[in-house]
């Protein structure tokens, strides 16, 4: 347990999880934990088509099934709900809208389908039964007639005027298109000594929490309220959501995050699922539970990535970047249900952390026959990274640099902060990063790696053959800390403790820890006092949740701003108690005393209970408690930033790729805990390995996934992860008190550059060159036996 002596501050300090002690005892409470008398459980008859019209349903057997409680088909639930906005409501800024003009074509999604299904593992029908396996049982009764229809599974080709259409009314599957650049890119490329084109395709893949989804959902038998529990990174918005499509007030739903067992975007949606169980339980009256099986997982919860980018770079003869030109299309799947989230973070973070003059930027989403996509984390930004370094290594290559010095060359010195991209952020506002020093990250990065020792292990490889080895960088800028807002109340009890709300709600980031430490110095008590409550809207009336790299930036900051309003209303109702002015007085450890006179001083417990006290006298509303709340509106992102090295060997006989080192140096403005922010780092780090290096979600041509369990797809496992040695630097936000900025994502959006650039680094001998991942061995042993070494 930690504790903070007299006047010393916990922010900054290696506190070790409060949560894990609990947790690593087996005493987590999961969706799939809840038990509730007479509960009813939910499995859901998923389409087997990519793309068919829907004929007929029968479901006389599978409701006279054993144990059969009900059975759901359109017919019974779309007169009785309305379509979920899958990713809350999504709005353009006004600025955005006016001066980029972005067509995008949001897609609400029925609850179940009326006429046709559109990807493989679509909900059909829902049957709810006493037991799982009654439930499965009476799937299998269930007859569908389908009229199988022409699917589409590429995003080129979705584009063709003649391409099989996902939503027949919109004439096209064009879902959004946008724009931006600054600077006169044409003409530079017209003249430019240096021109460089490729094309790059970042694959689809999976975020995998290791909780998968999960909803719970009881009624109310005189009240008609609902309660949901999920497994879910934005409570708050669920419950809009769900009111909104259950066509009830929002006052009579509360949803709650209990325990979430991993989130990373993929529970930061909601979906069609999240609304049919509470439908189901209102319906019925009895409580309803889903537990998603993990081949659902794979192929019906949010997919991720899937994007092409025609990039192209013109430079000087020298290796600097005069022009840059991307032209994006993005998979969507079968829905938009993200509109401009994934896109435009694309746009906005191609240009990182270089100082290009000239760009213009294009992005097209569209429809296929393939599951839903949604931000994953880093939510576009390892797609634009992928992209930017890879043409990086390409110019190097060209111009013979190593490829260290052309990114030294090009970034954007610390005398230039705050620095103006020229383009617009997603908020609406200019894209200015508010500090930084990208030089002496990539320094930091380049000499831990020990670059020259690489160097020369290579030129012994090529002499003795065998393993090659490789260095790769990758550098980033990463938008964090997006508003709107978020929201906190502080309270101090009668008893002392100290009971903390927001609406941000953790999946496994260490919430209760970090906000613990941020209390205890904004308000002077002791850590171990504080209890912390997340994912729960009857505790805080309003919020948004614990997505985009956002929490320590928007709740820490309200938690700070809570905890210091009640600071000061302790401060003035002890100035009474202690008859000394509330500028003389301090709280320290709980106690609130003269300055300099320690030994005259009361407790914070006989400060609430005075508090309670005289608001009981006076017969005046609220709740008597010592407590204040405070909402933290951001001006806009902060702008974190990192260089990821990594070290790799290629067996040049089988295509093996071995990461022997991982090297991370992030500036995340101040580090409020460096044992949790390296633990997320290294967790990211994981992911991001994984998405190169195995995991690949596959469609054959008619659409049917090929990758439907573990069997097939490949989750990186621990033998796969090499040391990741971690530094840090704190150049300190200057938009928000605390000075901090976003981390969460940040370990995932370098990894798939950085070893793609090490990979190929490593195979330079051969003249190939990477456009693509998995870097899996057979695919890199395919590319070796078409290749001769040239040197």
């Amino acid at each position: 347990m930690a504790h903070n002596p007299t006047g010393s501050s916990l922010i900054g300090k290696s506190v070790r999880r409060v949560e894990d002690d609990r947790l690593l005892r087996g005493q987590g409470r999961f969706v799939a934990d809840l038990d509730m008398k007479g509960t009813l459980e939910a499995v859901f008859v998923r389409s087997q088509h990519a793309h068919a019209k829907i004929l007929r349903i029968n479901t006389a057997a599978a409701r006279s099934s054993r144990g059969v409680a009900a059975i759901f088909t359109a017919a019974d639930v779309s007169t009785r709900t309305e379509p979920i906005c899958v990713s809350g409501e999504v709005h353009t800024p006004e600025r955005l809208q006016r001066e980029l003009k972005p067509l995008d074509r949001l897609h609400p999604v029925p609850l179940l389908p009326t006429e046709k299904a559109v990807y493989v593992g679509q909900p059909i029908a829902m049957i709810i039964a006493e037991n799982r396996l009654a439930a499965m049982d009476a799937a299998e009764l269930i007859e569908i007639e389908y009229e199988p229809l022409p699917a589409v599974t590429d995003p080129i080709a979705a584009l063709a005027p003649d391409a099989a259409l996902v939503e027949p009314a919109w004439g096209t599957n064009l879902a959004l298109s946008v724009a931006t650049g600054k600077g006169t890119p044409d003409a530079v490329f017209a003249c430019a000594p240096i021109v460089i084109e490729e094309e790059f395709r970042t694959h689809r893949y999976v975020a995998s929490p290791l909780e998968t989804r999960g909803v719970l959902a009881t009624v109310d038998p005189f009240s008609g309220a609902l309660t949901v529990w999920a497994s879910t990174q934005t409570p708050h918005v669920l419950q809009t959501i769900l009111a909104s499509s259950l066509r009830m007030p929002v006052a009579s739903i509360r949803v709650v995050a209990c325990d979430v067992g991993g989130g990373f975007g993929q529970k930061g949606i909601q979906c069609v699922e999240d609304a049919l169980v509470p439908f189901a339980a209102r319906e019925l009256g009895r409580p309803v539970r889903w537990i998603e099986e993990r081949g659902e997982n794979l192929t019906a919860a949010a997919h991720a990535r899937d994007q092409i980018h025609r990039i192209a770079l013109a430079a000087s003869a020298d290796g600097r970047i005069l022009a840059l030109r991307d032209d994006v299309i993005v998979n969507f799947g079968a829905f938009n249900v993200i509109g401009l989230v994934v896109p435009y973070n694309t746009l906005s973070h191609l240009l990182g952390p270089y100082d290009v003059p000239n760009a213009h930027i294009s992005v097209r989403a569209v429809l296929t026959n393939t599951c839903f996509t949604s931000p994953y984390r880093g939510a576009g930004r390892p797609e634009a990274v992928f992209a930017m370094e890879r043409i990086i290594d390409r110019l190097a290559a060209r111009l013979n640099m190593e490829p260290a010095d052309v990114r030294a060359r090009n970034l954007v010195q610390a005398s230039a902060m705050p620095y103006d991209t020229g383009l617009l952020y997603r908020d609406g506002n200019p894209q200015v990063y508010d500090s930084g020093d990208f030089p002496e990250l990539l320094r930091r990065a380049r000499a831990i790696v020990e670059l020259d020792t690489i160097r020369a292990q290579q030129k012994a490889a090529t002499r003795t053959g065998g393993r090659r080895v490789g260095v790769g960088f990758a550098l980033y800028v990463e938008g964090s800390g997006m508003g709107p807002f978020e929201g906190a109340v502080v309270r101090v009890l009668p008893s002392g403790r100290v009971q903390v709300a927001t609406g941000a709600c953790s999946q496994g980031q260490g919430h209760q820890t970090v906000y613990a430490q941020i209390t205890a110095d904004a308000l002077g008590v002791p850590f171990d006092s504080i209890d912390v409550i997340g994912g729960d809207p009857s505790t805080i009336e309003f919020g948004i949740g614990t997505i985009a790299s956002r929490s320590t930036v928007t709740a820490g900051n309200a938690i700070n701003q809570a905890a210091i309003k009640v600071k000061d209303r302790a401060l003035s109702i002890a100035s009474d108690l202690l008859e000394t002015a509330a500028s003389d007085l301090e709280i320290v450890d709980g106690k609130v005393r003269i300055k300099g006179i320690p030994e005259r001083a009361i407790s914070l417990s006989q400060v609430a209970q005075a508090a309670m006290m005289a608001v009981l006298k006076k017969g005046a509303p609220g709740d008597g408690l010592l407590a204040d709340t405070a909402y933290f509106i951001p001006p806009t992102v902060t702008y974190a930033s990192a260089a990821h090295a990594a070290v790799v060997s290629v067996d040049e006989d089988t295509g093996a790729v071995t990461v022997e080192r991982y090297i991370v140096v992030h500036d995340c403005g101040r580090v409020v805990n460096p044992l949790l922010a390296d633990a997320q780092v290294r967790g990211g780090v994981v992911q991001g390995i994984g998405g190169i290096l195995r995991e690949e979600l596959i469609y054959d041509e008619r659409g049917q996934p090929l990758t439907g369990s573990f069997m097939d797809y490949g989750l990186s496992i621990a033998s796969d992860i090499p040391p990741i040695e971690l530094d840090h630097i704190e150049n300190l936000s200057t938009r928000n008190p605390l000075g901090v900025k976003g981390l969460g994502e940040g370990g995932a959006i370098g990894p798939p550059a950085a070893i793609a650039n090490a990979v190929e680094d490593a195979l330079k001998a051969f003249g190939i060159v990477i456009r693509s991942g998995p870097l899996t061995a057979p695919r890199l042993r395919r590319l070796l036996f078409e290749a001769a070494p040239s040197g």
